[in-house]
């Protein structure tokens, strides 16, 4: 009697083992459980840690809670000035109603990613192209809005959206580079322009106060020999202006001219032969 007493005990808890081990389920601290018993979601979500469900009856779904990166592939489009691109995407979203992520949708990850391509392409439509290049603040706000309001419905948040690239056709880039640089050109014109007039009124304004003051002028002659000569150079290519010689000439008029010496006159030369055929020339005084 005690034996089998014994034996219906052994049995009993090995069933108990074998119930809690079949029923016993352990849930992540970044997961959510949602228990279908006979089909019927349960209200209630189960936390992270130890769980028990009826096994045979409920059955649990695990729900990741974490942040999704999930690249959308490079769509192909028109934009609406008419230049064909390719645009290339992220989407980062996250789980925040775990029952009606499994119950509304049937994958809420690929219903977000198709959602995502189509959203891209609707954006790619309604920009121009340098709004895709320059202004992407702008457009992924406009995407994240997109993608955002269904997939509310769907227990899903999205939390931001990025363009990673957007792809040009070679055409179109050497059309973008020529455009460039014209407009640097352009720029390095009119700078050049600015520079010469700017100089040009300074000079003005340095010959006004030279041709006041004369001395002036040497004095900037002196200064050129000065910066030149500190060069090194074995040639000096010295400018004479016309104004320094008015001003010696001007300087020179408080002064008696300088009497020239008068040159001797001599007499003619007269060639002479000597005996010996030889020609020399000698002077008559």
């Amino acid at each position: 009697m005690v034996e089998e007493l014994v034996a219906a005990g052994v049995a009993l808890a090995s069933a108990g083992v074998v119930y809690v081990w079949s029923a016993a389920r352990v849930v992540k601290q970044y997961e959510r459980g949602v228990v279908f018993r006979l089909g019927k979601l349960l209200p209630e979500v189960r936390g992270p840690g130890f769980t028990l469900i009826v096994p045979g009856v409920d059955k649990l779904r695990k729900v990741n809670m974490q942040i999704v990166t999930m690249p959308v592939p490079g769509q192909e489009g028109i934009t609406r000035d008419n230049v064909t691109v390719r645009v290339d995407a992220v989407v980062y979203f996250r789980v925040t109603a775990p029952a009606e992520a499994i119950v509304r949708v049937e994958d809420y990850r690929f219903a977000v990613a198709q959602m995502a391509q189509t959203s891209l392409r609707s954006i790619i439509g309604k920009s121009e192209l340098d709004d895709l290049l320059s202004n992407r603040e702008k457009l992924n706000e406009g995407l994240e809005l997109m993608i955002d309001s269904p997939a509310v419905e769907w227990g899903v948040t999205i939390d931001r959206v990025e363009i990673k690239d957007v792809s040009l056709p070679e055409t179109m880039k050497r059309s973008m580079a020529r455009q460039a640089e014209a407009d640097r050109e352009r720029r390095a014109r009119v700078i050049n322009a600015d520079a010469e007039l700017q100089a040009s009124k300074k000079l003005a304004e340095a010959a006004k106060e030279m041709s006041d003051q004369p001395a002036a002028l040497q004095l900037r002659l002196l200064q050129t020999v000065v910066a030149v000569a500190a060069e090194k150079n074995s040639t000096l290519v010295l400018p004479f202006p016309v104004e320094l010689l008015r001003f010696l000439e001007k300087a020179q008029q408080g002064y008696p001219a300088v009497q020239q010496p008068v040159q001797e006159q001599l007499p003619p030369v007269a060639p002479q032969v000597n005996p010996d055929g030889q020609g020399a020339i000698s002077r008559q005084d």
